[in-house]
């Protein structure tokens, strides 16, 4: 095996094999991971969700994660938002000629140690090898099938009035740990990603609270760009406090120096949560039991009123219409 990735490693021929065999089948392997064209899988026993994402990070390394994290906590996270337990999915992978392969097999580690948190099974892939300076390293590409819990009916379009509104954590860390790795601004501040996958968490709250009425993943456009949208398919208001909107000192402090909104930077271990607002309470308890969503608060309301807007009270007592999210979102992160 080579140290760096060559054209022949997406030839499908000897290479390919080799490649498959010392770092993706070595990480990835299950009683359903497949050398066929297709992996033949167990049905759920009720409804399923499926979706699909594609991760395209610079750099592909960062502190607390990597590329590869990413994609199993997004695809995992989406799906959990739906209520549906993690079952299979599937990564392709775009490598770049000369793309190191100790850096693959960290990646692909990660993937390992991330999807066996949640017991979710990688069952099936594809690898291509891009041309030098095509790709810019690495970009994967995954699907994920889940199984929906009896009790779990969530979506976008399900926010009533008096709902509270919950996110399971601090804000804006993750786009505000990729734009330090960068290194474009020279500022030196330590900001880890909020990279996890919250199946566990989001598994308890729906079975302790099946009256839960939203469930968001905040990543691409952060926390503000999803209220957008939720106030927008459910024809409701919903009112901020941004006294309540938790945002760590660190990150606070950066985008204060940019210029940015926390509301607005992208996160990859945090949820938005929309419920009747008596059961906010229990609700918080769940959620502050795991690790991953002990900082879960509740920052708002839904109203009838103000449709399709997002208001937020300042700190001086004013009220404010939050922008509308719009044109290039800063860092971009794929």
């Amino acid at each position: 095996m080579t140290d760096t990735i060559t054209m022949a490693h997406g030839a499908g021929g000897k290479q390919t094999s080799e490649l498959i065999q010392t770092v993706f089948k070595k990480h990835f392997n299950n009683e359903y991971f497949t050398a066929d064209d297709a992996s033949v899988l167990p049905a759920p026993k009720g409804k399923m969700a499926m979706t699909t994402d594609s991760f395209i990070v610079s750099p592909q390394f960062f502190p607390g994660g990597n590329i590869g994290k990413l994609a199993i906590c997004g695809t995992v996270n989406d799906l959990s938002c739906m209520g549906a337990r993690p079952l299979y999915m599937t990564c392709a992978f775009v490598i770049e000629e000369g793309f190191k392969v100790s850096d693959l097999e960290k990646i692909a580690d990660s993937m390992e140690k991330t999807a066996s948190e949640v017991g979710v099974r990688l069952v099936a892939g594809d690898t291509k090898v891009a041309g030098k300076g095509q790709c810019g390293g690495v970009f994967i590409n995954t699907t994920g099938v889940g199984e929906i819990l009896p009790k779990a009916n969530t979506s976008g379009a399900y926010a009533k009035p008096g709902d509270a509104v919950i996110v399971t954590g601090d804000i804006g860390r993750h786009g505000t740990c990729i734009l330090l790795s960068r290194d474009d601004y020279g500022i030196d501040a330590e900001v880890t990603t909020d990279c996890a996958p919250l199946w566990k968490p989001v598994e308890a709250a729906i079975k302790a609270v099946p009256e839960i009425h939203v469930i968001r993943d905040a990543t691409r456009g952060g926390v503000g760009t999803v209220l957008y949208e939720i106030a927008s398919e459910s024809g409701v208001g919903i009112h901020l406090d941004s006294s309540k909107v938790p945002v760590a000192d660190s990150v606070r402090g950066v985008t204060g120096m940019l210029g940015l909104e926390p509301l607005y930077l992208a996160c990859e271990g945090r949820l938005v949560m929309f419920c009747p607002s008596e059961k906010a309470g229990e609700l918080i308890s769940v959620l502050q039991g795991f690790e991953d969503t002990k900082g879960a608060a509740v920052i708002g309301s839904v109203t009838s009123d103000m449709k399709g807007r997002v208001v937020m009270s300042t700190e001086i007592g004013a009220e404010t219409l939050l922008p509308e999210p719009g044109n290039e979102l800063l860092p971009r992160i794929c």
